[in-house]
């Protein structure tokens, strides 16, 4: 360290001269990519390990109580994909993610969670067999998208409808190249959106067409949401 460095140690940043703060922006700038570098290829190579079996995604609330009608649907549909030969990926946290993993732990299936790291602590459920943590959400939703043979959307607030507007755009963009089934569960939860987005979005502003809309299937059992994944084919990671 030269005398320059050791003099700046206790210097407030807005006073450092403008070479000293482009460096320390410089070099935060870079820890930054670094860091996304490692989390996008920790993730795939974790991902790795799953490419031999078909793995469902399935968003939704972390609030979710367990003595809430959906929780009993979703656990019931984890339990119903791990039967028949799927792996559950979610999220990792509670709610609707824990009932999903909860389901295929106890059915023996893969159970697996992408879990993130939160301000306010979001702890990764029990029901996790095999989960790994993100720091940013960007490469944890790429995860959780990445692959999959269909999505489920469980109701949620703001992040399940994050990643129900984002994921639905590559299919609909084809930047996802797959027509991989969207399946939104709880007609009572998500019927009044379809229907603002079609007297709205289609018929009055154009902004979507009915073949945009035609991408989403809402479903009300877990069985009628297994039927719809089945119709999906084997996309495999690599």
């Amino acid at each position: 360290m030269n005398t320059q460095q050791k003099s700046n140690i206790n210097v407030p940043a807005k006073d450092l001269p403008i070479e000293d703060k482009f460096d320390d922006f410089r070099q935060s700038f870079q820890w930054r990519v670094l860091r996304i570098l490692a989390e996008f290829t920790n993730g795939f190579q974790f991902l790795a390990d799953f490419n031999k079996i078909q793995t469902v995604t399935v968003f939704g609330s972390a609030v979710t109580k367990e003595d809430d009608p959906w929780y009993k649907t979703a656990r019931e549909l984890g339990e119903l994909l791990a039967k028949n030969g799927y792996g559950v990926v979610t999220g990792g946290g509670p709610g609707i993610m824990e009932a999903v993993n909860r389901g295929a732990f106890e059915a023996g299936g893969e159970s697996i969670g992408l879990n993130i790291q939160l301000p306010f602590e979001q702890r990764i459920n029990p029901w996790v067999k095999k989960g790994i943590g993100f720091h940013y959400f960007f490469s944890r939703k790429m995860m959780l998208s990445y692959a999959a043979q269909a999505y489920v959307y469980f109701p949620g607030g703001f992040g399940t409808l994050d990643e129900f507007s984002e994921l639905t755009t590559l299919i609909q963009t084809k930047k996802i190249s797959q027509k991989i089934p969207i399946v939104l569960v709880g007609k009572d939860f998500w019927s009044p959106l379809l229907k603002w987005m079609k007297e709205y979005w289609v018929d009055k502003y154009h902004t979507i067409t009915d073949e945009d809309l035609s991408l989403l299937s809402i479903v009300d059992t877990a069985e009628e949401a297994l039927e719809i994944v089945k119709t999906a084919p084997h996309i495999k990671y690599f």
